[in-house]
């Protein structure tokens, strides 16, 4: 069974910076175009960004623009979310995510395997 595991979440402040990682855990795990997603309490979850298995493509939703920066390093197979400029708004549980199939997607139906999330929390 395929996991993901994220890290890097936590508390920090209004303005602060934070860089979530994740890499799978269990057997070997192919490169494939990755996404983060997040759930804020009492909503649904949402698509933050994405990134194509070799790196070359990335999406962002708007309003994390300018702000959050999505890569990769496949030879460690690790994919990160690098948040800058954090809001409180920007507190939820960050989930990566992977599919199987090519190119990058905004859409969670489009992903077969998901992490258990690590909570980041912005203070003001």
């Amino acid at each position: 069974q395929v996991q993901l595991e994220e890290s890097g979440g936590g508390l920090v402040q209004a303005g602060g910076s934070l860089r979530l990682s994740c890499a799978p855990s269990g057997r070997q795990f192919g490169v494939y175009p990755m996404g983060w997603f997040r759930q804020a309490p009492g909503k649904e979850r949402e698509f933050v960004a994405a990134i194509s298995w070799s790196g070359g493509s990335t999406y962002y939703v708007d309003f994390v623009k300018g702000r959050f920066s999505i890569s990769r390093d496949n030879n460690k197979n690790t994919v990160y979310l690098q948040m800058n400029s954090l809001k409180p708004e920007d507190t939820a549980v960050y989930y990566c995510a992977a599919r199987r199939a090519r190119g990058a997607a905004v859409e969670q139906m489009d992903y077969d395997y998901w992490g258990q999330g690590t909570q980041v929390t912005v203070s003001s």
